[in-house]
């Protein structure tokens, strides 16, 4: 461990965040990088805590204790192959991770937790910074070919470990830049796209071949990308959004939140694209997830006039009450760089129906809910409260209200894999679709999740694709 007493020493402190007033003139990340001393004293406040539950809040298995034991003794290096032994892009987890682990941190049972995810980013920032992270190219090859279908982080943790493995990887994604929702979903303000490709540079110099532009299922069929490849790892996500089908929907300046996101993106990587502008708009956000926030500060750089966004369910609590004890994720409110930046947040609104001229949106007309107890699925049955409806004034709506399963039609459907009661690519317990030599990993299989899972996903996927072809794996 660290400091015996580091706990009772320092108190929990992260490096600040850029001024409000300067970052949102520009796309540039919000973060700062973190002085090394006040990494280390952060480090020093991991306890000798017998059983680390982050373990276990991390879906990666992180073994934290460890790499915040050596970032304390100045053992980075140490570190950062400590920190890769379990989590491929520790760069992206560190940023863009809500951080479960902090949540089940034994310290943050009576006093806010070890800063585990600024500890993160600083160990793998520090391994670029020195030239430490190089490509790690197979001893041998196999000869097994394996294709992967989709470049998010699921389809890149896998693509990474097979290749490692010594498979001859190629990773096909329909965009025309690699990085799936890395790439158009997560704004630049939360993710420098450089932080991506310099990670990809490594891939394809380890040996991994990236063909983006490609739509499998269209450009290549089914039977084909089957007939050249001896396995295939289907890591497409969860793409299918989820509308909300009121009276009004037909009405211009309606979008759903991820074509908006990407074409932003897509113009601050240089493509011909036109975004679809906030400017001097009333903005709306029905979703008050992470996607939402992500609209938020986009639209406060586009120079939105006003915004509010509004969530289905109430207003989540500050701290954990009796449904959701330590170290169980909580379901707590949670503040976004984006909501300090402006905007105003709504809960327990439901839209009840938009309303226009001339075929342009022009306002929403809302009520507010009420919920009772939780019945027996735990689910609090809603309805709504007499004579609260109101009308919110709107030039912009943007549904950011989750997502409901993968696409079907073409890749999915031509294969003829399988699908769960929710829509989402069965699997068996080996991560075997319905169809032999053909896998699934992340949000395709297990639905709309956190990035943390997609990475522990297309690496769980890996191994098993590995033991399918070989025999055995010796993946972690």
């Amino acid at each position: 461990m660290a400091d015996p007493r580091g706990f009772l020493k320092f108190e929990r402190q992260v490096a600040p965040l850029r001024p409000v007033e300067e970052r949102v003139r520009d796309w540039q990340e919000v973060l700062t990088p973190p002085d090394h001393a006040l990494v280390r004293d952060q480090a020093a406040r991991c306890m000798d805590c017998g059983v680390p539950f982050c373990h276990k809040g991390c879906p990666l298995g992180n073994i934290i204790p460890d790499f915040n034991d050596l970032v304390y003794r100045g053992h980075m290096r140490n570190a950062l192959d400590r920190l890769h032994a379990t989590n491929n892009f520790p760069e992206f987890t560190g940023r863009l991770c809500p951080a479960p682990c902090e949540y089940s941190c034994v310290l943050g049972y009576n006093q806010p937790a070890v800063t585990i995810k600024q500890i993160e980013q600083h160990i793998v920032d520090t391994g670029f910074a020195n030239g430490w992270i190089v490509p790690q190219p197979p001893e041998r090859l196999t000869g097994r070919t394996v294709a992967v279908i989709g470049s998010g982080p699921s389809g890149l943790a896998a693509a990474q470990q097979l290749c490692r493995a010594g498979h001859l990887v190629t990773v096909f994604e329909r965009a025309s830049r690699i990085g799936g929702l890395l790439r158009y979903g997560i704004p630049d303000f939360k993710l420098d796209k450089r932080v991506l490709d310099r990670r990809l540079r490594q891939m394809a110099e380890e040996g991994v071949i990236f063909r983006p532009g490609v739509n499998v299922g269209k450009d290549i069929s089914a039977a084909e990308i089957r007939a050249q490849f001896d396995a295939v790892c289907l890591a497409g996500g969860s793409t299918v959004p989820r509308d909300l089908n009121v009276p009004g929907r037909e009405l211009q300046g309606i979008h759903f939140a991820m074509e908006y996101l990407t074409l932003q993106n897509r113009a601050n990587a240089g493509d011909d694209v036109e975004p679809i502008s906030a400017r001097d708009k009333r903005v709306v956000i029905i979703g008050g997830g992470d996607t939402g926030a992500d609209c938020l500060g986009t639209a406060i750089r586009q120079g939105a006039r006003e915004i509010v966004q509004i969530e289905l369910l109430p207003k989540p609590p500050l701290q954990r009450d009796a449904t959701m004890p330590w170290p169980t994720y909580p379901m707590l409110l949670r503040t976004s760089s984006a909501h300090e930046e402006g905007g105003v947040r709504d809960w327990a609104v439901n839209t009840t129906s938009f309303t226009g001229a001339s075929g342009r949106v022009e306002s929403l007309q809302c009520v507010r809910l009420e919920f009772g107890e939780p019945g027996p699925d735990g689910r609090r049955p809603m309805k709504p409260i007499p004579g609260s409806e109101f009308t919110i004034g709107a030039d912009l709506v943007l549904l950011a209200m989750g997502f409901l399963s993968p696409q079907h039609s073409g890749l999915l459907d031509d294969l003829g894999v399988a699908y769960d009661a929710r829509g989402n690519v069965q699997t068996d317990a080996h991560r075997m679709t319905s169809v032999r030599a053909v896998f699934a990993a992340g949000d395709m299989r297990r639905g709309q999740s956190l990035i943390v899972w997609a990475i522990a996903e297309g690496r769980q996927t890996a191994r098993e694709i590995d033991r399918f072809l070989m025999g055995e794996t010796r993946l972690p």
